[in-house]
């Protein structure tokens, strides 16, 4: 038998690119920024993933059932007549999900890509911008299909869904959820400053208060309705208070494809910034 070492030639040193369509962007293992986000959350994040869930909970409570039992009756989508914790939980169900895809997005984003530079480190390996991209908006996805989950569940206890079409608030819920995530996700990448997370809050909160939330669009001046309309979280709350109650009008083709073309246009932001910021 031969113990000689194998001939290696100058060719077989040579380095050369992947010819596969989107090699630089996307090395198909997005599955490990999943996994070690995941691993990641179980040590440090419950705390915080529980009280973003009981937020919208105790907010129901107060409101819907607290300052329900005054308000009575209010008319919901084709006027159909409803109590006022069944016309505000689908709501509190699209806020949840916001909430929680934002959380995921921003602050925990910026604190992975300018203190731990942990999206530079991962991007040092074979990943790509594309798979970091879809690792952390899977996992803000995951957290608010838990969150839209849990809250339906007890919407349903609490008997605040009027048909069986109430169940597909959940799926709802995780697309308003990916519209949210993926358009944070990419603004995070443009902050350099704790202090520039308050600019999302400065947005987030006017949003939650005057999009249709608590009471009617139509309480606003017409030019209001119009700036209101024209926000991400008013088609997620039309979206959620139909589907409550089994109302379906083309209009929520509307909702959903604004929620589509958010989806799209935060991707491709988010993947052309990782890719800018990192692969210089």
């Amino acid at each position: 038998m031969s113990t000689s070492a194998p001939y290696v030639q100058d060719k077989d040193l040579v380095l050369t690119g992947s010819k596969r369509a989107f090699a630089a962007l996307y090395g198909r293992n997005a599955k490990s920024v999943i996994e070690r986000g995941l691993l990641a959350t179980k040590t440090s994040n419950a705390s915080i993933m529980v009280s973003g869930f009981v937020e919208p909970v105790l907010y129901l409570l107060s409101m819907g059932i607290g300052l329900g039992s005054i308000v009575g009756t209010v008319t919901g989508p084709g006027g159909t007549p409803m109590s006022y914790a069944a016309y505000i939980a689908p709501a509190l169900l699209a806020v949840s999900a916001m909430n929680g895809a934002i959380y995921d997005s921003t602050m925990n984003v910026f604190f992975k890509m300018n203190f731990a530079k942990l999206y530079q480190n991962m991007l040092y390996t074979s990943l790509g911008p594309l798979d970091v991209a879809i690792g952390e908006i899977f996992l803000a996805l995951l957290r608010g299909f838990m969150y839209a989950t849990g809250f339906t569940i007890i919407m349903w206890f609490m008997g605040l869904i009027a048909h069986p079409a109430g169940l597909l608030m959940v799926p709802a819920a995780v697309l308003i959820a990916f519209g949210f995530a993926s358009i944070g996700m990419g603004i995070t990448s443009y902050l350099k400053k704790f202090q520039q997370l308050d600019w999302i809050n400065f947005v987030m909160l006017p949003m939650f208060l005057f999009s249709a939330t608590f009471y009617p669009l139509s309480v606003y001046p017409e030019s209001v309705q119009w700036f209101i309309q024209a926000m991400p979280l008013w088609h997620g709350v039309e979206l959620m208070r139909q589907l409550s109650i089994g109302y379906f009008t083309p209009s929520m083709l509307v909702h959903v494809g604004y929620f589509v073309v958010m989806i799209l246009a935060g991707v491709t932001l988010t993947t052309n910034r990782l890719r800018a910021l990192f692969l210089k």
